[in-house]
């Protein structure tokens, strides 16, 4: 369909369009992660080290977002954006289910690698959409809802794909899990309508140019010396570090470490997330553009604040000897986390001009898969491996702490680094 400018471009009709892209980065979250409640079946049957579980998991997701991610940005900023989404969430769904056909370490790994050749098209052209389905001033809070997904992504993975995996074998869960995905690209590509590009423009360039898209390095240069997106990406790529460390490692900490099945731990950090996250990503959204309406640079600020809370909450729970006290502490810190996903996102969209969104998207998410999937599962499994000797079972708790302590660290210093750059046309319209 060509794109809409007419009444079902706005009004209760975007919200259905907010809620498909968030289905659909819910499942490309759940593709992702379903594999962290399955790890210790899939070490066992392959005879696998934490290091090479750490390239499963993450580095063979992120090779192909290092190859298609900036290519599929682009490409989301001069064609038909809700096409590529559908067709993409297809794909990826596909090479999920097939990694319950994999033989051994290799075959697994190129499943991995497919999953990422679909993912790589899906997150650009969505909040790209979203981002001319939603005025400024309500952006955080509709990029809040969208990222909504990526706490239900987890509740997917870890509550269904545990208790698929206890009744049928880690090989159907994949497949039961991915095949929905396609029916949902389905459903995306002949019920969503491609937006006007640049609706809610307000910037450097006239609205009537809003969609021409610049030469490659013409963009990618108008990017490099924009220091609001580039601080707050670094900044968000630190976040999201320890986010996905504890995403595919706790559940194999807490089987090591305590009398818990694998569906239990499923339904347990199911429900934290859900009840943490859900509430986390929404009233972050809203409270981000609350005290930007004020001043702008509250928006990084926030994170930044948010972010540093996180790190004792997630330091300590990983030294607590009670099952318990380890979950109500992972929900604090991750409640604050993710309330930050909201107001990261817009900022990166809002500080960028309208034919250069995708790209500065497809940045953003591969820079965050680099640092996040691509090196830290595989370091944090190295050093696992490494003091296993010495630590024992809690040689991997160890590694996610000082991954945590680091990369938090960082975060902190780059969101309030980020405030210093914002300018006041970023204030909300």
């Amino acid at each position: 369909m060509n794109s809409n400018t007419g009444p079902a471009s706005g009004g209760v009709y975007r919200y259905y369009v907010l809620i498909m892209l968030m289905l659909t980065f819910m499942f490309n979250i759940a593709d992702r992660l379903v594999m962290s409640i399955l790890i210790e079946d899939i070490k066992a049957e392959f005879v696998l080290s934490d290091t090479q579980i750490g390239l499963l998991a993450g580095t063979a997701f992120t090779v192909f977002y290092l190859l298609l991610g900036v290519p599929a940005g682009r490409l989301a900023d001069r064609t038909n954006r809700k096409t590529m989404v559908a067709v993409s969430l297809s794909l990826w769904s596909l090479m999920s289910a097939l990694c319950g056909a994999a033989l051994g370490f290799w075959t697994l790994m190129l499943a991995r690698l497919g999953v990422g050749v679909g993912e790589a098209g899906g997150g650009p052209p969505s909040v790209s959409i979203i981002t001319d389905y939603f005025a400024p001033h309500e952006l955080s809070r509709a990029m809040g809802i969208f990222a909504v997904g990526a706490v239900l992504g987890p509740v997917l993975g870890y509550a269904a794909g545990g208790l698929i995996a206890e009744a049928y074998g880690w090989r159907w869960t994949f497949v039961i899990l991915g095949l929905p995905g396609i029916l949902l690209g389905i459903l995306l590509y002949f019920t969503v309508l491609e937006p006007a590009r640049g609706r809610f423009f307000e910037g450097k360039a006239q609205k009537a140019g809003a969609e021409r898209q610049q030469p490659f390095m013409s963009t990618m240069r108008s990017l490099w010396t924009n220091n609001v997106f580039v601080r707050v990406v670094l900044a968000n790529s630190f976040t999201n570090i320890p986010s996905f460390a504890f995403a595919i490692w706790l559940a194999p900490t807490l089987i090591r470490n305590f009398d818990v099945t694998q569906g239990e731990v499923g339904v347990y950090l199911g429900a934290v997330l859900f009840a943490g996250g859900v509430p986390g990503m929404i009233l972050g959204g809203y409270l981000a553009d609350f005290l930007a309406r004020k001043n702008p640079r509250w928006r990084p600020w926030y994170c930044a604040v948010a972010v540093m809370l996180v790190l004792p909450f997630w330091t300590f729970c990983l030294l607590s000897d009670s099952l318990e006290m380890t979950l109500a502490l992972y929900i604090c810190g991750y409640v604050l986390l993710v309330s930050t996903q909201g107001a990261a996102i817009s900022m990166v969209q809002s500080a960028v001009m309208p034919t250069e969104r995708g790209t500065a998207s497809s940045i953003s998410s591969l820079s965050i898969n680099l640092l996040g999937y691509g090196i830290g599962p595989a370091l944090i499994g190295l050093m696992s491996d490494n003091w296993a000797a010495t630590y024992g079972s809690m040689s991997l708790n160890y590694a996610v702490i000082a991954t945590v302590l680091v990369s938090l660290s960082m975060a902190t210093v780059m969101f309030w680094w980020t405030g210093k750059a914002v300018k006041e046309e970023l204030a909300p319209a």
